[in-house]
């Protein structure tokens, strides 16, 4: 199994599941004056279900796609919860909490084409997806620092 890569390519699928449910999260508790960061939010939870379907296409191809959230992913959804919890509904801090959550899905990407597990196939798909993972990340951290300026 590991040389396929399926076991890395589950973990991406369900990190990106648990990233949707994050932003997913986060869109509802929004308020209006930041409709930007929903319409933002919305658009990258749209971009890691096409990420899970393309990952799935991958396993799927060999092997059982598992479904399901990641160990990293509960604490990626675990962050706004917690916001939720103490009114952080500010700008600065929705996004600051948004950009931990893009710390963690980066850094699953960065360790999934480290590994040395993936097929060639796969590399190809994982590299595309964690460059925009990476601008997403990007974004999210330059709204966040104008937020706290």
């Amino acid at each position: 199994m590991a040389t396929t890569g399926t076991g890395v390519l589950n973990d991406l699928i369900e990190i990106n599941n648990d990233r949707v449910a994050g932003f997913e999260k986060a869109i509802a508790d929004i308020k209006d004056e930041n409709i930007d960061l929903k319409t933002l939010f919305q658009g990258y939870a749209e971009q890691s279900r096409k990420n899970g379907q393309e990952l799935a296409a991958l396993v799927g191809a060999v092997d059982e796609v598992e479904t399901g959230n990641s160990v990293s992913g509960t604490l990626h959804r675990a962050w706004i919860d917690v916001k939720a919890l103490f009114g952080g509904s500010d700008r600065a801090s929705i996004l600051s909490e948004a950009e931990r959550g893009e710390d963690a899905i980066k850094k699953a990407y960065k360790d999934a084409l480290a590994s040395g597990e993936l097929a060639p196939n796969a590399v190809d798909t994982v590299s595309s997806q964690a460059s925009e993972i990476n601008a997403a990340h990007d974004q999210i951290k330059a709204l966040r620092d104008t937020a706290k300026a």
